[in-house]
This record gives C-alpha cells, sequence and structure tokens, in this order.
C-alpha cells in the first residue's frame, strides 16, 4: 500500500493564462535564475512520464477563461553535455560568443494549437511553427526563438498575450538578458521597420526590447541616427520631393487623407505611420470595410494555369511534417566524422543559392530543380560529389537561412525535386508556390478602405523609391540591418532577510596566461542568510560557478578582493554592503575543455570592411589565404550570385601582388598547365576586384575561377 501510495500521480494543477507568472502567482522566488528555475519546476510544473532525446519534460496548463481552452506550456531541461547542439548559434548571432558554455538549457514551448494533446517529439527544437519558444540557459542569459500569435497560425493565442506570458516568465525567474532575432512581416514589409520609424522601437519594444547587434558592422548609434532621419522627415517636404514622381499624386492623396481623418496635426512621417497604425484596433470608425488581407495577397504574378499544373503533378506528394533547422541536421550528420560541420553548412548554402538564381530566372515558369541539377550546380564549387550527396539526401523540409527546402516527387517523371519557400514570420506557408509568387503593388484606389494596403504603398514607393536621397536610403538600410534585440534585468536587491551579490571571478596569472583568444569573465549572483560569513560567501561563489559552467568544474575561490584582512569566520552583514558588486580570486578554470565558448571551439576570424568583427548570421567567404572571413555583399558578391570557389581578399591581393595591366597566368591557355596552378600564379592584380571580374567574366576565352579546380 505504501509503494502503491508513492507512485499515485499527483492531482494537475491548473493555472490562470493571463495571471500566471505574476508576482506570487504562484510562487515568487528571490534568487537567481540557477535556482529560481528549479523551485519553479517543483513547485508550477508536472513531470511527464516519456523523454525526448533523454531530456526531462514538464508541463504547466494554464487555462485561457474567454477561450475555454487548457494551453499547454512545456519546459524542458537540457542537458549540455549530452546534448547534439552542445554550442548556442544563437549566442554567436548576439555577440555572446565569448561566453562560457553554460551546463543547462531550459526550452519553455508552446505548441501550435493542434499539436496541444500530443506529447513532444525528436525535432521539435527545430520546428518553426511553435506559438512561443524561449530559451534560457542556466546563467539566466537567453534567446527568445520563435513566437506566433493568430496571424502565425494560432486560433486562440494572439502574439501580445503570448508576449506578455513570456515577460512574466522572464521577470518571475530573474532572467539576466533576452535576445531576439526580429525578423517578422506583415503585408510583405519588415515590422522592425515600419515600428521603427512610428514609434522609434521595433514590435518587441513595448517589452523592453533594445538594439543588441546589428549586421554589417550596424552600430546603436547609427540605428539611433537612421531612426531620427527617417521619421523626422516631414510630409511637406516628402510632397515637394516627390513633385515630379509618378507615384506622386497616390503618395499625396494618402496623405492628405490620413491628415483629414486625425484630429492632431499630422507634420511628420512618424506622425502619419503611427495614426495609421492606430486606426487597426479602431474599427469602430467604419474605415475598414471588410476583412484585411494582411497574410494573402490579393494579386499574383503567375497566371492560374502555373498554379493548377503544380497542383497537379505534386499533389499528395508534399509532407506536411515540421521542418528542422539544417545547422541541427548537420550536427548529426557531423558525428561520422566525413566532414565537418561547416563544409556542410557551406554545401547546403551553395544548393539553396543555385535554387534561388533557378526561381529568379524563371518567374514564370517552372522554379522546381531535380536532385541530378542540384547536384550539377554543386558540383561546380564542391568537388567531393560524396559530399553534395549526403547533403542532398537529408534536404527534406529543413530551413537553411531564410528559406525552406522541400523535397517533392514529381507524379509524372517519378523523379526527386526540390523546391524552396522563403520563412515569414517564424512559420512556414502551405505550399512552396505561395512563397515564389509575390503579390503586385498596384496603385491605391480608395485610401483608408485597407490601411495596411496604404501602408504598404509607402512602405514600398516612399522609404525605398526616394527620388535622388542617398540619405535616405542608407537610413533605411540601416534599419533593416539592426534586427537583434535584447532586453536586460537589472539585479534588484530586493529588501528581505537575505543578502544579496554580485560576484565576478579574477582569474590567476596562469589561467589568464593559457588563454590566447578570447576571455569572458561572468558574474554570478549569490544569496545568503543575514548571519553568513566571509567563508560562506566564498563557498557561496565556488558552489555557484560550478553549477554553472564547464569551465569552472574545479574552481577554486581563495579570496575576495580588498576584503584580503577579513577572516572566514566574520559576519558579512555590517562588513560588505548587501546588492554590492564583489571581485573574486580564484583558480582551476578549466580553459582546456571542449565547452568553453558558446560560438564553439573554432577560432575563426571576421574583419569586414563594414566593420564587422564577429558573425552577425550573414553570409559570409574566408580568403583562401588569410582565412579571415568577410561578408560576400561587402565583398562584391551579390545575393543572388554563388559563392566562388576561390577568393582573394582585398588585403590580400594588394599584399602579395605588384600592381600590374596583365594577369601573369595565362588564362587563354590553361592547357600549358598540367597540374593546379600555384596561389602566386593567380594574384597578377592588384585588388580583388580583379580576381572577381575574372571569375564574372563572359569572356569565353577566359576560363572562370572556379573551373580550375573542378
Amino acid at each position: 500500500m505504501e509503494d502503491n501510495s508513492r507512485k499515485r500521480k499527483k492531482a494537475k494543477r491548473y493555472y490562470n493564462f493571463h495571471t500566471f507568472a505574476d508576482p506570487g502567482c504562484p510562487i515568487q522566488p528571490t534568487g537567481p535564475f540557477r535556482d529560481n528555475i528549479r523551485l519553479f519546476l517543483q513547485e508550477c510544473a508536472d513531470a511527464e512520464e516519456y523523454e525526448v532525446e533523454g531530456m526531462k519534460i514538464w508541463s504547466t496548463s494554464l487555462v485561457h477563461e474567454s477561450r475555454r481552452v487548457v494551453v499547454p506550456l512545456y519546459t524542458i531541461e537540457e542537458n549540455v553535455k549530452h546534448s547534439a547542439r552542445p554550442f548556442c548559434n544563437h549566442c554567436r548571432c548576439a555577440a555572446w560568443s565569448h561566453h562560457f558554455v553554460s551546463k543547462r538549457r531550459y526550452h519553455f514551448i508552446i505548441p501550435a494549437d493542434d499539436d496541444w494533446s500530443k506529447p513532444l517529439e525528436e525535432g521539435d527544437f527545430e520546428t518553426q511553427t511553435h506559438l512561443l519558444h524561449g530559451l534560457i540557459h542556466c546563467n539566466g542569459f537567453g534567446h527568445l526563438i520563435c513566437i506566433n500569435g493568430i496571424e502565425g497560425g494560432s486560433k486562440n493565442l494572439c502574439g501580445k498575450d503570448i508576449m506578455d506570458l513570456w515577460d512574466r516568465i522572464c521577470t518571475s525567474l530573474h532572467a539576466r538578458k533576452i535576445t531576439v532575432e526580429d525578423q517578422s512581416k506583415k503585408h510583405m514589409m519588415e515590422l522592425r521597420l515600419v515600428h521603427g520609424i512610428a514609434y522609434g522601437h521595433p514590435w518587441f519594444g513595448r517589452w523592453g526590447y533594445r538594439f543588441c547587434n546589428g549586421s554589417f558592422g550596424a552600430r546603436q548609434h547609427t540605428y539611433d541616427s537612421a531612426l531620427e532621419i527617417v521619421s523626422s522627415m516631414t510630409l511637406v517636404q516628402i510632397i515637394s520631393d516627390f513633385s515630379f514622381d509618378d507615384s506622386w499624386k497616390n503618395i499625396k492623396q494618402i496623405i492628405d487623407y490620413y491628415r483629414k481623418l486625425s484630429e492632431t496635426s499630422l507634420i511628420t512621417i512618424r506622425d502619419l505611420f503611427r495614426f495609421m497604425l492606430s486606426l487597426k484596433s479602431r474599427m469602430a470608425f467604419g474605415l475598414l470595410r471588410g476583412k484585411s488581407t494582411l497574410n494573402v495577397p490579393s494579386t499574383f504574378s503567375s497566371d492560374t494555369s502555373m498554379k493548377t499544373a503544380f497542383h497537379d503533378k505534386y499533389v499528395g506528394k508534399e509532407k506536411s511534417g515540421k521542418c528542422r533547422n539544417f545547422t541541427t541536421v548537420a550536427a548529426n550528420m557531423e558525428k561520422d566524422g566525413r566532414w565537418s560541420l561547416k563544409r556542410l553548412e557551406f554545401t547546403a548554402s551553395v544548393i539553396v543559392d543555385a535554387m534561388k538564381k533557378k526561381r529568379a530566372q524563371n518567374k514564370h515558369g517552372n522554379y522546381v530543380m531535380s536532385r541530378q541539377e542540384a547536384r550539377d550546380a554543386a558540383r561546380l564549387y564542391i568537388g567531393d560529389t560524396g559530399l553534395i550527396d549526403h547533403v542532398l539526401k537529408s534536404m527534406s523540409d529543413v530551413v537553411v537561412g531564410d528559406c525552406i527546402i522541400r523535397k517533392v516527387s514529381n507524379r509524372m517523371t517519378k523523379k526527386l525535386e526540390f523546391y524552396i519557400q522563403e520563412v515569414e514570420n517564424g512559420s512556414q506557408a502551405d505550399l512552396g508556390l505561395c512563397s515564389s509568387i509575390k503579390p503586385i503593388h498596384t496603385s491605391p484606389v480608395m485610401p483608408g478602405r485597407d490601411v495596411y494596403d496604404d501602408i504598404s504603398y509607402l512602405y514600398n514607393n516612399l522609404l525605398f523609391q526616394y527620388p535622388e536621397s542617398d540619405v535616405m536610403s542608407l537610413a533605411v538600410r540601416s534599419i533593416l540591418y539592426s534586427k537583434y534585440f535584447v532586453k536586460e534585468w537589472l539585479f534588484r536587491d530586493e529588501p528581505n532577510d537575505m543578502l544579496k551579490y554580485i560576484c565576478r571571478l579574477m582569474p590567476s596569472s596562469l589561467d589568464l596566461e593559457s588563454e590566447h583568444i578570447r576571455y569572458y569573465s561572468p558574474a554570478e549572483y549569490v544569496e545568503l542568510p543575514l548571519h553568513a560569513t566571509i567563508g560562506e560567501l566564498k563557498v557561496a561563489v565556488q558552489r555557484a560557478m560550478r553549477d554553472t559552467y564547464f569551465t569552472m568544474e574545479k574552481i577554486e575561490i581563495i579570496e575576495i578582493a580588498r576584503m584580503e584582512e577579513l577572516e572566514d569566520d566574520e559576519l558579512l552583514f555590517g562588513a560588505i554592503e548587501p546588492g554590492t558588486e564583489l571581485s573574486v580570486r580564484g583558480y582551476g578554470l578549466d580553459l582546456g575543455t571542449d565547452l568553453k565558448h558558446e560560438g564553439g571551439a573554432d577560432n575563426w576570424i571576421v574583419r569586414c570592411k563594414c566593420g564587422a568583427q564577429d558573425d552577425d548570421g550573414e553570409r559570409m567567404v574566408a580568403c583562401d589565404i588569410c582565412e579571415i572571413w568577410q561578408h560576400t555583399r561587402c565583398s562584391g558578391i551579390d545575393d543572388s550570385e554563388e559563392v566562388p570557389q576561390l577568393f582573394i581578399c582585398e588585403t590580400c591581393c594588394t599584399s602579395l601582388a605588384p600592381q600590374r595591366s596583365q594577369c601573369v597566368f595565362d588564362f587563354r591557355n590553361p592547357s600549358a598547365y598540367t597540374t593546379r596552378p600555384h596561389m602566386s600564379d593567380l594574384l597578377g592584380t592588384s585588388s580583388s576586384s580583379r580576381c572577381w571580374e575574372l571569375y564574372k567574366s563572359e569572356d569565353k576565352s577566359v576560363v572562370p575561377i572556379q573551373q580550375m579546380y573542378y
């Protein structure tokens, strides 16, 4: 009887969706995140009877009263040591590559509505259709990975309610910093640009998210300046500047309409955009007749016959399964030891670039690529056919960059074919056809009939086609390059019967000498009772750091800076002010472990002319001489062009080759070379642009660079 009572399941607990994680509802933790999350799982969640990839799962049932549904919130504890993904790509792109790898990660997931009654499955970490997916490392740093409200496919939860819940959870558990990559779109518009102009911050700014990191060298001051330049443009000046443009009449008509409608004076473009966005929630004015089609384009650039033909060929063949991130797939493929993760990812990017190029060339025809075509396209840049075949085999329902790769079987030819669709709002479209068909932005017939149509017209014609204004173009580009945002929760020394301190490690000189590349000294929060001593503080700091980082599993804390004269048995109270940041000295850092930095073990260097010093998630290429990475776009390689097999940066071209008018290597007589040409033979030019010109040359007597190593 006693054994049966122990095995008896606890009664399931239910909480109100809109008040869960409010102060004291149901708990009010006061410690650091690493301790609070354990209390949360113990008091607010029920353990599931199954695991996913060896990870424990807890669920919390949240009752949405107005919708009369029970929303499942899953919490998964990921043991990084046994994980297939020990490093964090989100940290890398948020400029946190130098952070020490934490021992545990906690995933917070609300699945799509249709999956609420189903258990989690392997690969769910990479699914793009979750209503909520947040990740927090045990040190309190984390990332909001995915959020999908009504427009993202949810039948019950709007984006604002989901964000409110996520923000309450982070606040309650004392998260320290949370980043988000803002790629959200609406009506084919980048929301971070629209909301930035209207409110001075992205949509996530409502919850305190501010600029964190930008692509292509974008910095905080450039982002702020760009927002000020665009948003302060006066409507009078805009009408004047467009007076000789074809779109002048429509732009003036839209501006005049909303000026008359507004009860306050609209002076700048910020005033106009903010007022137009506010009308979305003011349906009582009767301005919007009928439902606004925010996600489905009203006009397509391809005819019905093409759409019908596509369905006839592939109907019933496409899987509607969940998408996985190719980086995760590649990490599992890397285990066989044949190819590195970088080579696998590079091969996938080459295939995707080839598919994009074909789609661009066949806007009104077949944009599907056969397996053989994909193989041949990759073969131009990658000599290892085994690698190409291995990657193609895995490219089914995977996310590579901003695209989903689909693999289908052609009913007529019985052969496998690939197509791509772009990811929008973190969710996947139902059919690849929809992503390749772009809406035609026609001139608005009646301003006010659909506010988003009016905003979209201004977005495309005013922001991106401003007449003779490089300043506007650069400002808009700077805003779009700024897509990583962060919210920080500052340290709070709340009045209670506990002593709280911020403790930062000062490593020994021996540890510093053994680390030649990068070092991140973490500051950990510790909490002790009022009667704690100096010695107990050292033990608490040591325990906290050992519990958090792999590099500190054997750390020994020996003293506290500026407190060396105090004995270990002396009381903290009265000696050290609560809330103080303390520097502690210790030794024993394991800087030789493979699990050292969140950016991974690779020590690759980024140094681009745009100012980028770290990976920012954009496409890059490495110089074959100095091995320094830089953006393809900054190197003169257009996004629609393939990455060349041979690339030499401008610095190496300038330093290794004297200026000369002709190339030393005789491109017109390649047969003279029976072996692979030496690198110096290819450098008979003064700049990388000349090398790139040779690569792009249409002169049939010039051998393209990539064919030399075919």
